[in-house]
């Protein structure tokens, strides 16, 4: 296990609304990587899945890159830009976004690198 401190779920980012809508196919698609059916959910309870490392890293990666963005275009080059991604280099940039003392910098020069 790559993580041994975490004990309970981490939340990494969020995404909601039309933005979601957006890549909602795409997040589907990486968590049925992983085998999560995500058919009919309990509203009050809350599920907890295991999900592998590359999936995890994806798509924290992409929830936190997307969450200020407001450019629909801009949006999907992000999107397509970390699913190119190696699992090293996506690695690298959570590893960025969640451990430095600025992390919004960090996650400014990657919109900035994926959108060219």
């Amino acid at each position: 296990m790559a993580t041994p401190h975490l004990v309970k779920p981490l939340r990494f980012g969020g995404l909601g609304g039309p933005h979601l809508a957006l890549i909602e196919e795409r997040v589907l698609r990486q968590l049925a990587r992983s085998r999560v059916k995500l058919g009919k959910l309990p509203l009050h309870e809350p599920q907890v899945y295991s999900l592998t490392e590359e999936v995890a890293l994806r798509l924290g990666l992409m929830l936190r890159v997307l969450a200020p963005m407001r450019s629909r275009d801009k949006m999907m080059a992000c999107v397509m830009g970390i699913e190119e991604m190696g699992r090293e280099e996506a690695a690298y940039w959570l590893g960025m976004a969640l451990h430095r003392r600025n992390p919004q910098r960090v996650l400014a020069a990657l919109r900035l690198l994926l959108q060219e």
